[in-house]
């Protein structure tokens, strides 16, 4: 297997995931009724996946460094398959604490997704291309999102909500099998293997940095994960084939936003070297996320709403090969772990996001409730002004290293 190979299977591996993880928010409209279930009850069985796969991230990403990407994966996708056809059974008469444990265990068994693709990332991509390779693995959060919308409500209105579930559970099932067959992983290069600027601290204020903001960025972004579909339907009054549509502009938009943020950053390194570079996607991305957040919440216009908070979710989820590229760089052997850390702060913000929200909306109204989520976006962009990285050979400017090797002659 090669390392762009690689980078496909995770890729796929990742879409088939988000699958697994949105296909209740486009069917909740459906399981609210049947259950008879409220907004926050729905809220506490989205924030149920986001417990369980928070508080294992950590030991996710220690398992992929200990046992490799594709053993970890392998199990982890067959379990996804498993626990969301366990969803699709939940009975009448006990179904808000059937879903929130089948959910929960969803949430651990895909904790391992993302620690372990940063694994293999760190360990078989040439660090020049890891924005890159980054972006193009989490652009699957653009795939399965936009996918689930669609196909979920065209499945849900002609056989059900549990059909839906079943079929958005089938790649889950075929990725198991292809990491159970790809034997052969790429062979690591040396400057991936060794620690860069960190030396595999997770204690740095710089890494902190780096995870605190990723936290509000993961508030802000599970807010569209678990409740965009909602919105427009309820709030903006969009039917439920309408409201798919405007569900999935975000997703289908981020396809190109994330890999492009990865593509820009490295770019952007390679000129201005490992800080400076790494810096520019997460401020403007954040910062003008929150821009168009607040414009989208404040707006009459149910249209205008919609599309404005389709480009401030492109514009959030820009940044995340940034974000990845820049752990690496400071975790390197122990980029799964330190993958676990980051990435438990986003999801304990995502955790937080989906059961706050309607209960703000309640209280305060919608509107307020995304100022305050737009408010976030802003503070996590600008706490990139305090992390810094370290330069090293894979990273520094062009006109540093010519420099340095004149020295050298």
């Amino acid at each position: 297997m090669r390392p762009a190979q690689l980078v496909g299977l995770l890729a796929t591996t990742a879409t088939a995931s988000y699958l697994c993880r949105v296909n209740v928010s486009v069917a909740g409209a459906l399981m609210m009724k049947e259950f008879g279930l409220s907004q926050a009850a729905m809220g506490r069985v989205f924030s149920a996946f986001l417990l369980g796969y928070a508080i294992c991230q950590v030991p996710a990403g220690m398992l992929a460094d200990r046992f490799g990407a594709r053993r970890v994966l392998a199990a982890a996708a067959l379990s996804w398959a498993v626990f969301t056809a366990v969803m699709a059974s939940a009975p009448a008469g006990a179904a808000l604490a059937f879903l929130l444990c089948a959910r929960l265990l969803l949430g651990i068994g895909e904790a391992p997704t993302f620690p372990a693709a940063a694994q293999a990332v760190s360990r078989y991509v040439p660090a020049a291309l890891q924005g890159r390779a980054n972006g193009v693995v989490i652009a699957a959060i653009g795939v399965g999102s936009a996918i689930a919308p669609p196909l979920i409500s065209f499945v849900m209105l002609r056989w059900g909500w549990r059909a839906a579930l079943l079929i958005s559970s089938a790649p889950a099932l075929f990725v198991s099998i292809v990491w159970l067959l790809a034997r052969q992983m790429p062979q690591e290069t040396e400057r991936t293997i060794t620690a860069t600027s960190g030396n595999g601290r997770l204690s740095s204020r710089s890494f902190v940095l780096l995870t605190i903001s990723y936290t509000l960025q993961g508030y802000v972004g599970y807010i569209f994960v678990f409740w965009f579909y909602l919105y427009l339907t309820e709030v903006r009054h969009f039917d439920l084939l309408r409201g798919a549509f405007f569900s999935s502009l975000p997703w289908i938009l981020s396809i190109v936003s994330i890999p492009l943020g990865g593509v820009v950053s490295d770019g952007l390194v390679k000129r201005w070297g490992a800080t400076a570079g790494r810096r520019v996607v997460p401020v403007a991305g954040l910062v003008g996320g929150c821009v168009l957040l607040a414009y989208g919440a404040r707006t009459a216009n149910a249209h205008s709403a919609a599309v404005c908070m389709a480009l401030a979710t492109a514009l959030v989820l820009s940044v995340e090969g940034p974000f990845w590229a820049t752990m690496m760089q400071m975790a390197g052997s122990r980029s799964g772990a330190a993958g676990g850390v980051m990435n438990m702060g986003s999801n304990l913000g995502g955790l937080i996001s989906p059961a706050l929200t309607p209960v703000l909306a309640a209280s305060i109204g919608w509107e307020n409730a995304l100022f305050l989520a737009a408010a976030l976006s802003a503070v996590g962009g600008l706490l990139w002004l305090g992390i810094h990285l370290e330069p090293d050979r894979s990273t520094e400017p062009e006109s540093e290293s010519r420099s340095a090797l004149r020295r050298s002659e």
